[in-house]
């Protein structure tokens, strides 16, 4: 982050853990639709998903199919990738329409009137997009709503190429992968750690140089 919040012309948001608190409604999720397969593989299941934070749900379910019940339930029948998608679904859906939206997000958006706004999430694109309409804050993001299937990689390089992100530009993330994502992609980037579930962060920005803010609300003071 090199300068004040209203220098940029673009902001790009993380959602889980950014915009909304909603990273233990995913951890939950993925434990309980992959609980068929045993608990220990549920319990893997969730420390691969915090291991991974920001990658797509398609991509975590197939290596626990790949790799995790095959080795913490061999042989044991559960659901296959359809299935697991569409109880995860079902399970995160209504704690997205519950959990809260980042205190002083609103503010921010008056605060930055003329800089473009948008959401580039491992979360499933169509459900983001139903979840922010449904809870009237998807006029904030007038860049437009990204997620998976699609990579955060390839939604970043497909929208500065479009011209929809542009520079100077600050992700604002909670994980590796976004800090990894920005680095990519040439943006500047934010670390959120209020609702970050990357436990061991100080460390991490620390080593990287990497600024950090608290809370959405911290950022009124950064314009």
């Amino acid at each position: 982050m090199r300068r004040l919040v209203t220098g940029y012309t673009t902001l790009v948001f993380d959602c889980d853990g950014v915009v909304l608190d909603s990273n233990q409604v995913k951890t939950e999720a993925f434990y309980q639709s992959t609980l068929p397969y045993g608990d220990v593989a549920a319990q893997a299941m969730v420390k691969y998903h915090v291991d991974n934070g920001g990658v797509s749900r398609y991509k975590k379910f197939s290596h626990f199919l790949e790799r995790i019940a095959l080795e913490h339930a061999r042989g044991q029948q559960g659901p296959d990738l359809g299935e697991l998608l569409q109880a995860y679904a079902d399970h995160v859906r209504e704690g997205l329409l519950s959990c809260e939206v980042a205190p002083g997000l609103e503010a921010l958006r008056q605060q930055t009137p003329d800089a473009r706004w948008l959401i580039v999430s491992g979360g499933d694109q169509a459900e983001l997009r139903d979840v922010f309409a449904q809870r009237d804050i998807a006029q904030w993001f007038d860049g437009g709503i990204f997620g998976s299937p699609d990579t955060k990689e390839e939604i970043l390089e497909r929208e500065i190429a479009s011209g929809n992100i542009r520079k100077p530009a600050l992700f604002l993330g909670d994980s590796k992968y976004d800090y990894e994502s920005s680095r990519r992609a040439k943006l500047d980037f934010l670390f959120m750690t209020c609702w970050s579930d990357f436990l061991e962060y100080q460390a991490w920005v620390t080593k990287h140089s990497i600024p950090c803010v608290g809370k959405m609300s911290d950022l009124l003071f950064k314009l």
